[in-house]
């Protein structure tokens, strides 16, 4: 039974429907929403595509998506000072200590956090967070956690749905 609904979601995710142009608008727009892309690459895996092919698409696509979401915090930032005219200042202090102190390591790892990890771009770009580091430490999170998840399912589906 589990296995049935696993074996479901699996094949007829709307990502997996459109192949590598799902594949990359699914990595492109959970880098902004909470979309999981381990569904779509699992379909994919089980549908004979490549490994390597999976890994590129996703690889591009997750990183406009982390682009696109340090872009809307940045433009989003004006936006929301102008619905919020007095921001707390103790609380903006601690944001920019902590983005200061931890920033590259919590941007390296927000691929991995699930749905805080989507805001964690937003929050860099909000903060004008040094935009250099912030695409090393986001392509480098964003590939270590593509190389895990399509090698690792590529070498574990198999035995789950032989």
């Amino acid at each position: 039974m589990v296995y049935d609904i696993i074996e479901s979601l699996v094949h007829n995710s709307i990502f997996v429907k459109y192949g590598l142009l799902g594949l990359f608008l699914n990595g492109m727009l959970s880098s902004i929403i909470p979309i999981p892309t381990e569904l779509t690459i699992s379909g994919l895996l089980l549908s004979g595509q490549s490994k390597v092919a999976i890994f590129i698409v996703l690889i591009v696509g997750s990183i406009i998506g982390g682009f696109i979401a340090y872009y809307v915090g940045c433009s989003g930032n004006k936006f929301l000072r102008r619905l919020h005219k007095t921001p707390n200042k103790q609380q903006e202090d601690r944001t920019r200590i902590l983005l200061e102190k931890y920033g590259w390591f919590i941007i390296f790892l927000s691929p991995w956090i699930p749905i805080l990890g989507d805001l964690i771009p937003i929050i860099a770009g909000a903060k004008k967070y040094d935009f250099k580091i912030f695409v090393i430490a986001m392509i480098g999170g964003k590939t270590f956690k593509a190389i895990a998840i399509v090698f690792f399912s590529s070498w574990i589906l198999p035995l789950i749905f032989s």
